[in-house]
């Protein structure tokens, strides 16, 4: 018998997931609430671009604004507590967990508070359970070295956000006063890519610009060096469609903006970077598992704790509407496994049993998954919907399964030619 205080939130009328999914979740002899293993910090809770599309500052959730400028010590050893209590009380279900200290711009809290959670964390986990730190960042404080060299003693990757070359950069990813970010990004990923550091370095992370050359941002994300890249669908619903979105005239934009991308890589031997995007959606047409949300059916450990120690369930959410990502929880009062029985946990821990009846049918749903939570959103009905990416995922996920199962058939044929 699961024994989880049963937490029960604001909800907004009719709208899915409801406290009926935990209920019913409970009922089902054959399931359990699975540990958060990712936990993504609100490290700095402002940022020194003022990029359009952003999710925090610019959609529907503005609660950043009573929320503290950064993290303070008092709230970092919280959060440490909490994450050790939870890693050890879940040690024999957890392979591992890691740290995502984000922000806004999370850089700008500077080295020696970086030292300082790094320390905190990492005494806090158990010698059982391994421990990633990871920060992401907009790239414009990273040519200071002094900031370079505590993530490397404290071995913390660096994911850098870049959306292409110098125009489809500066398009969005602008500073305040309209300046664009591309040269002060590029001079941070330069000195990122020196020896020193270049360890550190993880991934490029690009939001899709339908007005950027699919090809030559492919090239320009290349170029940074960075050993992986990949490509994030704007955040979006059915109340608010992304920005150029063409499904509902029966086009695919989006993913007539990835094939492209796709074939080129697909076609370069050997592949120059890994492109998350692509192996993630190759690997489940191959029977594997997805190591990223928004695709496939595994299922939600991830859990937000915001600059003043609040739990919240997603940042994507706050792209939905105002309070999306609320949990009524904080650090200093509740435990992370109080979170586990919310209905917006268990909803996305229930796999197929938390899909629309449209996705359930699908037949690429366990590819698809119903694509990224918060883009399934709309007002009236909540979350129980198909990705408003539905027409573009469909699209992407056939052409790429068909390439891939076309080489492997063959490959298989070829192996079966007997020889001379």
């Amino acid at each position: 018998m699961i024994e989880l205080p049963i937490v029960r939130v604001k909800e907004r009328a009719a709208e899915w997931p409801t406290q009926d999914v935990t209920d019913q979740a409970l009922e089902d002899p054959y399931w359990r609430p699975l540990p958060f293993v990712e936990f993504a910090l609100k490290f700095h809770g402002r940022c020194n671009l003022a990029c359009d599309y952003c999710y925090m500052y610019e959609m529907a959730d503005q609660s950043w604004k009573s929320k503290p400028v950064a993290m303070s010590r008092k709230t970092i050893d919280q959060v440490a507590f909490r994450l050790g209590e939870h890693l050890r009380a879940h040690a024999d279900e957890i392979a591992g967990a890691s740290v995502r200290m984000h922000g806004g711009e999370a850089l700008l809290a500077g080295a020696d508070q970086f030292a300082y959670a790094a320390r905190a964390f990492r005494n806090a986990a158990p010698s059982e359970v391994p421990l990633r730190l990871v920060t992401t960042t907009n790239g414009v404080l990273l040519s200071d070295e002094n900031l370079l060299n505590v993530l490397r003693e404290h071995r913390i990757g660096v994911t850098v956000s870049l959306d292409g070359d110098s125009e489809g950069q500066n398009r969005h990813r602008k500073y305040a006063n309209g300046r664009g970010s591309y040269d002060q990004v590029m001079r941070g990923i330069e000195v990122l890519n020196r020896p020193d550091y270049r360890d550190l370095f993880d991934l490029v992370l690009c939001t899709i610009d339908l007005e950027n050359d699919p090809l030559t941002t492919y090239e320009a994300l290349l170029a940074t060096g960075a050993p992986a890249v990949d490509f994030l669908l704007p955040l979006g619903n059915w109340s608010s469609p992304p920005p150029g979105w063409t499904a509902g005239n029966g086009g695919t934009a989006y993913a007539d903006w990835l094939i492209p991308i796709f074939e080129r890589w697909y076609s370069t031997v050997p592949l120059p970077a890994g492109v998350r995007l692509f192996e993630n959606i190759m690997t489940l047409c191959l029977g594997g598992h997805a190591y990223t949300e928004g695709l496939g059916l595994n299922p939600f450990q991830l859990i937000v704790i915001e600059s003043d120690g609040t739990i919240e369930l997603g940042d994507a959410l706050k792209s939905a509407y105002e309070g999306a990502p609320y949990t009524g929880l904080d650090v200093f009062r509740n435990t992370f496994d109080d979170a586990r029985l919310l209905p917006g946990v268990v909803a996305r821990q229930r796999k197929v049993a938390g899909l629309s009846p449209i996705c359930v049918s699908c037949s690429i749903r366990d590819i698809c998954g119903a694509g990224e939570y918060s883009t399934r959103y709309r007002a009236g009905s909540g979350f129980l919907n198909p990705s408003v990416y539905c027409a573009d995922l469909a699209k992407l996920i056939c052409h790429i399964r068909d390439r891939a199962l076309t080489d492997v058939e063959r490959l298989r044929a070829e192996r079966a030619v007997p020889g001379p």
